[in-house]
């Protein structure tokens, strides 16, 4: 079931995601050549805390940990640690979100650690770019497909693989609510969108090939070439006025 959120709501779930994205700014400016997963976890929960919130990962589904962080050719749901050191060159996506009062808040970006390659500073904006050409497709009257296609032809176009098993989301009361948001589709079809839906928008985008696999820690997803991913995402509330992007501080 889609939940269409009143403006109550709305502004709500505007408060949960400015946490979020307070959170992903300080953990990705702590994303340096020798801190660890697990500092740069410490860092996002002390601040989610610290501004009244919960943080949404820690627990859900069994995840142990505030963030996910994921370092090169890891797509998504890395876990942090105390192990993982970041290393000049690297270049790492962060995933977290806050809860505040019953309403939640989801974001991404990826960073780079230090200098890092050509290659992968390309790959880097051209997956945060595809997330603002698929918000833009997010309007009233548009469909889900819009959306996707959006993503799909502006990464496809570059070379770029489009992640298939793990997709975007509703979101509010719940992290994880209807509908799913791929990031591949077709113009003119799926869910009609409608004011008062909350969307979250995810590119995960690979260098080379789409397809991915999950590690033994039955967790962590990778490319299946070894090649890099970047990933991207705002929680944007559909209205309208347009789309609203509420992970903002």
């Amino acid at each position: 079931m889609i939940v269409l959120k009143t403006n109550r709501e709305l502004a709500l779930m505007r408060e949960a995601c400015r946490i979020s994205a307070g959170a992903l700014k300080v953990a990705g400016e702590a994303v340096q050549p020798g801190v660890t997963t697990e500092e740069i976890d410490k860092i996002a929960y002390d601040y989610i805390k610290k501004n009244g919130g919960e943080p949404n990962f820690l627990n859900l589904y069994g995840f142990p940990a505030t963030a996910c962080i994921s370092i090169n050719q890891e797509v998504i749901h890395g876990i942090p640690s105390k192990k993982r050191k970041i290393e000049e060159g690297d270049i790492v996506s962060i995933d977290l979100g806050a809860k505040l009062e019953g309403y939640n808040g989801d974001n991404a970006a990826t960073f780079a650690a230090g200098k890092i390659s050509p290659e992968a500073q390309r790959l880097i904006d051209t997956t945060r770019e595809s997330l603002y050409e698929g918000i833009k497709m997010a309007v009233v009257g548009g469909r889900i497909g819009d959306i996707g296609h959006a993503v799909q032809s502006y990464c496809e176009k570059r070379g770029y693989g489009v992640v298939r098993e793990f997709v975007g989301h509703g979101i509010g009361k719940k992290l994880h609510e209807e509908p799913s948001v791929p990031n591949f589709g077709t113009p003119g079809r799926g869910v009609r969108l409608m004011p008062g839906m909350t969307l979250a928008i995810e590119p995960m985008i690979n260098e080379g090939s789409k397809n991915v696999r999950t590690l033994s820690d039955e967790w962590t997803v990778v490319t299946s070439d070894g090649k890099l991913s970047a990933h991207f995402e705002h929680t944007v509330a559909i209205t309208v006025d347009g789309p609203k992007i509420l992970t903002v501080l």
